[in-house]
């Protein structure tokens, strides 16, 4: 399970939103020893791609430093797909076997397609993917289920 704050969940939506027509990218992270995900690092994409990503080395470097400074651990990378459904791509797999090998991230993929942004989130190791439960907290949890939708109707930002 995937839980997160709302401003953790509109932080991604919005990244994703404004780095359009490519994908975005970024990390998500936790306070230390603690298991909700309330902050997101966007990151450029490196790729400067509408069909992939690549975080940048340097910038990547930057940000373990900063959070682990901050008594932060990085849970999971980021991405959005402008106008692919939010399920882990060929490409995605691929990628994930290179810098995930022991599936120890979240893999949260934001889609764009329809005017409504759908949040997923995933589990990769060794080829096999997961889909997990995204629960984003607040006063009342909202819960979206395998195919993204929400058990509450919350107002996310729409694309242009």
């Amino acid at each position: 399970m995937l839980e997160l704050t709302p401003e953790a969940r509109d932080a991604m939506v919005a990244h994703a939103i404004a780095c359009l027509p490519d994908e975005a990218c970024g990390m998500v992270s936790v306070a230390r020893d603690a298991s909700l995900v309330d902050r997101f690092h966007p990151l450029a994409n490196d790729a400067a791609s509408p069909t992939a990503f690549r975080l940048d080395p340097q910038e990547m470097l930057d940000l373990e430093r900063q959070t682990d400074t901050a008594r932060r651990d990085l849970t999971g990378v980021m991405h959005s797909h402008p106008t692919t459904s939010p399920y882990p791509s060929p490409t995605d797999l691929a990628d994930v076997a290179r810098f995930d090998p022991f599936g120890s991230m979240h893999h949260v993929i934001v889609s764009l397609r329809a005017a409504e942004p759908m949040v997923r989130s995933f589990r990769i190791s060794d080829g096999q993917v997961t889909e997990e439960l995204v629960v984003v907290a607040g006063d009342e949890p909202i819960v979206h289920d395998q195919a993204g939708a929400m058990a509450e109707v919350t107002r996310l930002p729409r694309r242009p």
